[in-house]
């Protein structure tokens, strides 16, 4: 099961990473397969228990990949503090918009689904 839902994953990596190639050059295959593994699970409505078998795996991993930025940051502190003011303008105005936009969706979200239990008592 896992070894299915890894496939769907790398199958959509390597779709994003063609389209990147071929018509969008300016995305990362890797962002244009997450927006089709979106778009996929919007259509579907529910996450199949082969792929939520595979993410499960995978997400027991997920700590480290902040091994490579840590070394990252260690080794090229000096650079980062030259560009410190530009860093932080960048970081709040990504919080600006994420945390309104956040919000949002979940109030969305809630609407949803009190629009589904209302209309799953009738």
């Amino acid at each position: 099961m896992v070894l299915k839902g890894l496939t769907w994953l790398v199958l959509l990596q390597i779709l994003g990473s063609l389209v990147s190639e071929l018509l969008l050059p300016m995305l990362p295959g890797s962002v244009i397969g997450l927006l089709l593994l979106f778009a996929y699970l919007l259509l579907r409505g529910q996450v199949s228990e082969p792929l939520s078998q595979a993410t499960s795996t995978l997400l027991q991993y997920l700590p480290l990949l902040f091994v490579v930025p840590a070394a990252g940051i260690m080794v090229a502190s000096d650079a980062l503090l030259a560009d410190l003011p530009a860093i932080l303008v960048a970081l709040c105005l990504s919080l600006l918009v994420t945390v309104p936009l956040c919000g949002w969706m979940m109030q969305r979200l809630a609407r949803r689904i009190e629009q589904r239990v209302e209309g799953g008592h009738e």
